[in-house]
């Protein structure tokens, strides 16, 4: 795997094109296809999705363009990756990577549960510790794991920082996520319910999470979260969105 030498570095928000990157749970392959047209190149990236191929096509038709994007781009795109046992793949095994993106991780929409429902939060919180253990058998020393999440009620519920430490991971920063800095990327619902439209992310209460092996004393953040107040003083307005599913009838 190539991590561009020769070429001119070039750098997006936390990325560069040195780095040897892997994203996990990609949905239409938008955020794997900015960074790659950011670099030139994509020869030092592996963006997998947990679909099938065939499964791709159906719940994101619009990946179309990025997968395509990705290939002439000399990108590795893998389908069938569970993030339980990714470290265990063929050809992930093979590498360490310097960082591994997950954003937006989630378990998937069920009729009758919205998000704030235990159950379904006790799932997301399984997804995500899974993908930490998994993801820290991958890393090159000095490598970073990347969540983006964001972190107003329900989904502070997470404890996303308490979930890493569990996989033996330390939080180093927590910096403030920006759609409109990834130029065309569109993140996607996923999950089987209207899964090609994408979800509201909050300026302020959206960060990505940045974790490593090695516990760093200088740990930065960078814009306040206020997911304590939020959880005391929440309203159904604020996830009336993620609600929309309680009306789907299951067929049996």
């Amino acid at each position: 795997m190539m991590k561009g030498e020769g070429r001119k570095e070039r750098w997006i928000k936390h990325y560069s094109s040195s780095h040897r990157i892997l994203l996990v749970g990609e949905g239409d392959f938008s955020f794997s296809a900015c960074l790659a047209k950011v670099f030139g190149y994509a020869k030092n990236m592996v963006a997998t999705s947990y679909d099938s191929q065939d499964m791709l096509w159906e719940k994101h038709w619009s990946s179309e363009a990025h997968l395509e994007e990705l290939k002439q781009r000399g990108c590795l795109v893998l389908h069938d990756i569970d993030v339980n046992d990714m470290h265990k793949h063929p050809i992930l095994k093979t590498i360490k990577f310097d960082r591994i993106v997950f954003n937006f991780p989630h378990a998937g929409h069920f009729p009758g549960f919205c998000e704030r429902h235990t159950y379904l939060i006790k799932m997301h919180k399984e997804l995500v510790m899974a993908f930490f253990k998994s993801a820290g058998e991958m890393l090159s020393e000095g490598g970073e794991v990347h969540l983006s999440h964001r972190d107003d009620y329900p989904y502070n519920k997470w404890k996303v920082e308490k979930l890493a430490k569990r996989a033996d991971l330390h939080l180093i920063e927590r910096a403030e996520f920006f759609k409109s800095d990834y130029t065309g990327y569109h993140n996607k619902r996923g999950g089987g319910i209207k899964s090609n439209q994408t979800f509201p992310l909050k300026d302020f209460f959206t960060f990505t999470f940045k974790f490593s092996l090695v516990e760093c004393s200088c740990h930065e953040e960078t814009g306040s979260s206020k997911s304590d107040q939020e959880e005391a003083g929440s309203s159904e307005s604020d996830i009336e969105d993620l609600c929309e599913l309680l009306p789907v009838v299951l067929r049996f």
